[in-house]
């Protein structure tokens, strides 16, 4: 045990509700972790509400905890790192889903950083992950140099865009159905039916933690206040039937106050997708709509009579991947082609770490550990986390330099039986 591990114990725990016994660790820990993101000190009603939506997920939490306590400092229980974990599921391509071990709300404070707190959190959940047999682990991330010495990589992404509303928002076609007003508290009733329809559709969609609901619908959460200003509409297919929504606010004052922004937009295809766009582009008052999640391949730039309406303002990672067991992951993703590769995958935490045989016959993959079979390709785990979906290239990443390639051409026959069989894309964050 190292010096500094001698100095902090790790507790792990379900997060508690106000009317359970350990409600006050759950408290300290969510006021440190709300501080950590730069957010105002929460009121007790907050921290009540906050609880709430991470019993409704199972959040297991964990707090590191110095062994001596300084004098004066915050309260014992107010932990000095924190860390999340639950489980949700990832579209893995062909509508499949699978059980995926989520990250989120990682912290340590800036007293007590270069300790190993993050490794020693990261590590232990990791391995609880494995041991319970969960494939796949997942995070977004605030920072982007922090995660791949863990084996994440950046499997999903988004642009940040800004579409021209005035006169010069014109569509080729107009899409069918038509979009209505609805109270936006209402979204929590009947977004999650819709988003669940998105979820199964979409290649890189991650399912939603109970936050987000209350969060695009303007009702009190643990940053703020009931948002009275959050607007919201419904699109309906030509059958009457509820197939995407939109929520939104105005964007301000002054030279903002004629823009709009798209907190959340989910849309079950994609001819409501552009009818909720058809819909953004009519609210009077407005010249512009800004969001943050925009597809990388947006559809609405074809649609557009002039694509020049659209602006990426910023090109972000989204979801971050991990493989923590290659055989189950590669096997329940659906593939495109036929072919067969062997790939060295180094790991230096020992979850992926090995020679793996993939088969492909008829979209379905079978994978061996062979250690001692001769690799067409050599890999890190967070490079193969990043391919697992599709999003990225391998001859992109052979040219950076992020694989090794033993056999000629082996890159391009990666990159073959890894494809997607569509976009990859998706608007969870958490």
């Amino acid at each position: 045990m190292s010096k500094h591990e001698k100095e902090y114990e790790l507790h792990v725990f379900g997060a508690a509700a106000p009317t359970d016994d350990n409600f006050p660790e759950t408290v300290g820990w969510i006021q440190v972790e709300n501080q950590a993101f730069h957010y105002p000190r929460m009121t007790d009603e907050a921290v009540a509400r906050a609880a709430v939506r991470l019993r409704k997920d199972n959040q297991v939490l964990t707090g590191a905890y110095p062994v001596t306590r300084r004098a004066s400092s915050l309260p014992p229980e107010y932990p000095v790192a924190t860390f999340a974990s639950f489980e949700k599921t990832v579209n893995v391509g062909g509508g499949r889903l699978v059980p995926t071990h989520l990250i989120s709300s990682v912290t340590v404070r800036p007293t007590h950083r270069r300790k190993g707190l993050l490794r020693r959190m990261m590590t232990d959940s990791l391995t609880r992950a494995h041991e319970a047999g969960m494939a796949i682990a997942a995070l977004t991330a605030t920072e982007a140099t922090i995660y791949r010495r863990f084996g994440f990589g950046p499997a999903t992404w988004a642009n940040n865009i800004s579409v021209a509303t005035d006169a010069r928002f014109r569509l080729h076609t107009t899409p069918t159905g038509t979009a209505e007003w609805v109270d936006a508290r209402d979204l929590i009733d009947i977004a999650p039916a819709v988003f669940d329809r998105f979820h199964a559709s979409q290649t890189g969609s991650v399912s939603r933690h109970a936050g987000i609901w209350g969060r695009i619908s303007g009702q009190a959460d643990e940053a703020k206040d009931e948002d009275r200003a959050i607007r919201a509409a419904l699109h309906y297919d030509t059958d009457g039937e509820i197939d995407g929504y939109v929520s939104y606010r105005f964007g301000g004052k002054g030279t903002e106050a004629r823009s709009v922004e798209v907190l959340d937009l989910v849309a079950a295809d994609d001819n409501a997708y552009l009818g909720l766009w058809y819909y953004l582009a009519s609210i009077e008052l407005c010249d512009s709509v800004t969001w943050r999640a925009g597809r990388l391949d947006d559809p609405l730039s074809w649609a557009l009579v002039d694509p020049r309406a659209i602006t990426v303002t910023a090109a972000e990672d989204w979801v971050w991947l991990r493989i923590l067991d290659p055989i189950t992951a590669l096997e329940a993703r659906p593939y495109v082609a036929d072919g067969d590769i062997v790939l060295r995958v180094t790991d230096d935490l020992g979850f992926a770490d090995g020679v793996f045989r993939i088969s492909v016959t008829d979209a379905t993959a079978r994978v061996e550990r062979d250690d001692s079979a001769t690799p067409d390709v050599e890999l890190d785990a967070w490079v193969l986390s990043s391919l697992y979906l599709g999003g990225a290239d391998p001859v992109v990443l052979r040219a950076a330099g992020q694989l090794i390639e033993h056999t000629d051409g082996a890159a391009r026959r990666l990159k073959a039986l890894l494809a997607s069989d569509g976009p990859v894309y998706g608007i969870t964050h958490f």
